[in-house]
């Protein structure tokens, strides 16, 4: 098993020069997902899993640094895909996010980092299921009792179960897989991010 990754798209294709195309990759190259995953600073494209492809790196759009520059990013890509996802979680500062587009159009945005950045649409069965919690844009996150879970960490944690609910559950890809299956590692243009 690899680290789950910070940020991640789900993008519903087997098409992977599409993507590539849409992304606007420059200097694209063959790679294994273990090549591609230890480039930091370019972005990965994994081959097509279940109908899925998986796109990761700390490229992609931080809502905590710019929330209308994710809003804007993910948009452009679904109007070209179709059905986009995305996640992201920081660990250390419990920072999350989730999205969810079709055809261009926000079916479910959430952003939270230190405060509510974005909660747009209704909140999805399996966000219930998973017992997730959503701040209005006013609303304080309080922890009721010290013995109980911190709700931004909890969130942390369930972000790549709510993946796997929603497309891709990214603890299911294998060693084996890492090594064998070969996507498309390079770089995005800032432009494409704003």
């Amino acid at each position: 098993m690899y680290e789950l990754p910070a940020r991640w798209l789900a993008i519903k294709s087997k098409n992977l020069f599409s993507v590539q195309s849409a992304l606007g990759l420059h200097n694209p190259t063959p790679c294994s997902w273990e090549e591609g995953l230890a480039r930091p600073r370019k972005l990965f494209i994994s081959p097509p899993i279940s109908g899925w492809i998986l796109v990761m790196g700390a490229s992609l759009p931080d809502p905590s640094d710019d929330v209308d520059a994710l809003y804007h990013f993910i948009t452009r890509v679904s109007r070209r895909l179709g059905e986009v996802q995305f996640f992201s979680v920081n660990r250390i500062l419990n920072h999350h996010a989730w999205v969810k587009t079709s055809q261009g159009r926000i079916v479910r945005g959430y952003a939270w980092a230190g405060v509510t950045l974005w909660n747009q649409g209704n909140k999805t069965p399996a966000e219930m299921s998973l017992g997730l919690k959503c701040f209005d844009y006013t609303e304080p996150m309080q922890r009721i009792h010290f013995a109980l879970a911190d709700p931004a960490s909890s969130n942390v944690e369930k972000v790549p179960l709510l993946a796997a609910r929603w497309s891709v559950d990214l603890t299911t890809i294998d060693a084996r897989m890492l090594k064998e299956s070969r996507g498309v590692a390079g770089e995005i243009s800032q432009s494409r991010i704003h």
